[in-house]
Formats: structure tokens, sequence, C-alpha cells
């Protein structure tokens, strides 16, 4: 008999299954309209992925994921935006949205994060949160000569709020509307439940409607 889902499980079950839900119901040319409102997003992300790949994959792979040891990985949970599960699912095949469905059945394990697989994570788009992640001791070592590296990273870093920090309006508010005007609820709203964000949106709105 399975066991109980933890809350973490629950909550990232809920918002994956109405997404798939939803864009399952989608005719091709909404769905083609959908990935177009993602194009800058995924080009931004491609640009990350080219730039860890090439200065940071060896030295993590060795240092974190081989040796078990990732303040990340090891965690059973991380943290995920609406908007990261909308555009993993649109990016996904069927197969491995079915994949991510099973691991978060069944898959719960207090010492790795419950996405993570053998060959990896198991998102086709990982969370933002993920990619922009590199610990202390990682930065240190890479960056300690080319301080021309660490101003191009410290500029990817930048670039990712303009797609999530709502002092502005931005793609994942954008998506989590979407989703809210048909009908669709999840605590992973962040963008629209979370006090913190929903005071910097309203700030930005108010200071946007007091232009001349």
């Amino acid at each position: 008999m399975r066991s109980k889902l933890s809350d973490y499980q629950t909550e990232q079950l809920q918002a994956l299954e109405g997404v798939i839900e939803y864009i399952s119901g989608l005719k091709d040319a909404d769905i083609l309209k959908l990935k177009h409102k993602l194009s800058t997003y995924l080009s931004f992300r491609s640009e990350v992925n080219q730039f860890l790949t090439t200065h940071f994959k060896e030295l993590c792979t060795q240092s974190c994921y081989q040796s078990q040891l990732s303040a990340c990985c090891t965690r059973d949970g991380i943290i995920t935006f609406f908007a990261d599960v909308v555009i993993n699912a649109i990016q996904s095949t069927q197969i491995e949205r079915e994949q991510l469905i099973a691991n978060l059945k069944t898959g719960y394990s207090r010492n790795k994060c419950i996405y993570l697989g053998d060959s990896g994570c198991q998102w086709q788009i990982k969370p933002l949160v993920c990619e922009m992640f590199l610990c202390q001791k990682a930065e240190d070592v890479v960056f300690k000569d080319n301080p021309s590296l660490e101003k191009e990273w410290n500029r990817l870093k930048q670039r990712a709020k303009q797609f999530r920090w709502p002092d502005r309006p931005v793609l994942f508010d954008e998506l989590e509307q979407i989703f809210i005007d048909a009908g669709y609820s999840s605590s992973l709203m962040y963008l629209h439940k979370s006090p913190g964000l929903l005071r910097i949106k309203n700030r930005s709105q108010k200071a946007i409607r007091s232009q001349p």
C-alpha cells in the first residue's frame, strides 16, 4: 500500500495535474501561443545553461551530486513557482510528465530531492531557483581568478529577476493569471498569494498608475 503523501508531494502533485489538465484541453493554436510567450525566457535559460555547463558542470557534479553532499539536491523538496510547473509541462512530452507524477506519488526520500533521478534532475526545464543556485564554494573556485566570469553571472542573475520579480509586469505573474482566469488555484501561485511579492507588485502598479 502506498504511504501517505507529504504536504510537499501533495501541493506539487496538485499543481502539476492541474497544469496538465488545462494544457491537454487546449487547441494546437493555443499551445503555440503559450510557447510563444515562453520564447524569450527559454532563450535566457539556454544562455544560463551554456554558462553553467561550461564553467561549473564538472566541479558541481563531482563535489555535490556524486558525493551526495549538495545542500540543494539532498533536500526532499525544492521551491517551485507555479510558472515553473507550467513551463516545464509545456516543454515536456506526455511520458516525461507521467514520470514526474509517478515520482511525486512514490518517490519520497528524506535524503534527496524527489525530482532527482539516477541521471540527474527529471525536469526538462528546471525550476528557476535551482538553475540560478550556486554554492559559495563553487563560486569561490570558479570566480577567484576570473572576475569577468563573476560579472557575467551577476548579469544573468539580474536578468532572471525580469521573469519572476514583480516590480514590473513579468512572465511568471502572467502565467499564473492565465490559470487563475481559467479557474485554477495553487499554493504555488506566489505572485498572487505571497504577501511579500504582492506588496512589491502593488507598489509597482501604483507607481505605473501615478506616471503622467
